[in-house]
């Protein structure tokens, strides 16, 4: 559960709806706040039980470079719809929470963010299988993809652990009303460890009461199986980044080391940080994805 340390949007930070051929997808949109942005613009994808608010530390900084940032929920997430609560128009497949299917979302949302032209995606955790499978969707042009405190394939450990247990306790009785009962019995008192804040610790209740069950549960099903890619996508020609805090609990480091070497993509330890850089370091952060957006895109100019 990533904890943003604060939820009020920053100057140049809107709230915003995208809407795609299934239905609408929630998003944090930043522009400069002064000057227009002139550099490719940037999409963030969060982990499982995060959402769009995970990034807020960070928005501001990254657009202040030029460009514009879009942090999503993903759909079933927070202020998402889930796709069993929409109807479709006909011949529209409505998506399901399988990775695969995700990723088509935000290769939708690749394609109105960037007008069709190429654009930086990054994906955390979960979100990093994500955008793995959006990256290999034909109709999104990548600029650079990052992939951030992620792995090659299933979590394993203690985090795969608790995914299984949140599988086991959703799914004889995925409604509402269970996500309500977990929230008192388990979540409460995550939240109070992470934070203090009572403004944080209500959104989060709020964000997990607020999402699909369903989704939470097909989420974490596909995080504790999901298949190694990592061949596939170094075929790709797109400049890859592979990040993460130094203390990262998540997929084991040399893990993500390895896998940053099957890629060819360049490696970034944040100093100090843990599973969540984008709110544990966020300057730092910001300031090793603008470098590394730049450089790729400075290559790209010549």
């Amino acid at each position: 559960m990533s904890t943003p340390q604060f939820i009020d949007l920053p100057p140049g930070v809107r709230r915003a709806d995208l809407d795609l051929s299934y239905g609408p997808v929630a998003a944090l949109r930043a522009l400069p706040v002064s000057g227009g942005p002139e550099l490719a613009p940037a999409v963030l994808v969060h982990g499982f039980t995060g959402s769009k608010e995970d990034f807020i530390a960070l928005l501001q900084s990254l657009a202040q470079a030029g460009r514009e940032v879009v942090a999503i929920d993903l759909p079933g997430t927070y202020e998402s719809p889930g796709p069993e609560s929409l109807s479709t128009a006909p011949g529209v497949r409505r998506p399901d929470y399988r990775l695969p299917s995700l990723g088509a979302v935000v290769a939708e949302v690749l394609d109105q963010v960037g007008d069709g032209g190429p654009v930086h995606l990054l994906g955390h955790s979960f979100g990093g299988l994500v955008a793995r499978e959006a990256a290999l969707v034909e109709m999104a042009p990548l600029a650079s993809l990052t992939l951030m405190c992620s792995g090659p394939g299933a979590l394993s450990g203690p985090g795969a652990d608790n995914a299984s247990g949140l599988i086991a306790a959703v799914s004889m009785n995925p409604t509402p009303e269970r996500l309500r009962e977990l929230w008192e019995r388990r979540f409460h008192e995550v939240a109070r460890a992470r934070t203090d804040l009572p403004e944080i610790h209500d959104f989060l209740r709020e964000r997990l009461l607020s999402s699909s069950p369903v989704g939470l549960m097909h989420m974490a099903e596909e995080l504790v199986a999901a298949p190694d890619r990592v061949d596939e996508l170094a075929r790709l020609e797109a400049p890859m980044l592979v990040l993460y805090g130094e203390n990262d609990d998540a997929w084991p480091l040399a893990e993500q080391d390895r896998m940053a070497e099957r890629l060819g993509a360049r490696r970034l330890v944040v100093p100090g940080a843990g599973h969540s850089p984008n709110v544990e370091a966020p300057e730092t952060t910001a300031s090793a994805l603008t470098k590394f957006w730049n450089e790729v895109e400075s290559v790209g100019r010549r």
